[in-house]
């Protein structure tokens, strides 16, 4: 009686082990895709300051 009873004891904590894991790969990748759309913002904004420095510098440089 003593092995089954370890057995099912074993299984369930592997299965603790897993949704332990489970829930840290969850919260890392919820914390991945914070950083994605953060640098995404960032990139867009670099973007848009780009293209208006690009305007800028193409009024000013003509001669019109």
């Amino acid at each position: 009686m003593f092995w089954p009873m370890l057995a099912i004891a074993v299984g369930f904590l592997g299965l603790a082990v897993l949704g332990v894991l489970a829930v840290r790969v969850f919260l890392a990748a919820e914390r991945l895709g914070r950083q994605v759309t953060d640098s995404a913002r960032r990139i867009n904004r670099a973007a848009d300051d780009l293209e208006r420095a690009t305007v800028a510098a193409a009024r000013s440089a003509d001669p019109v």
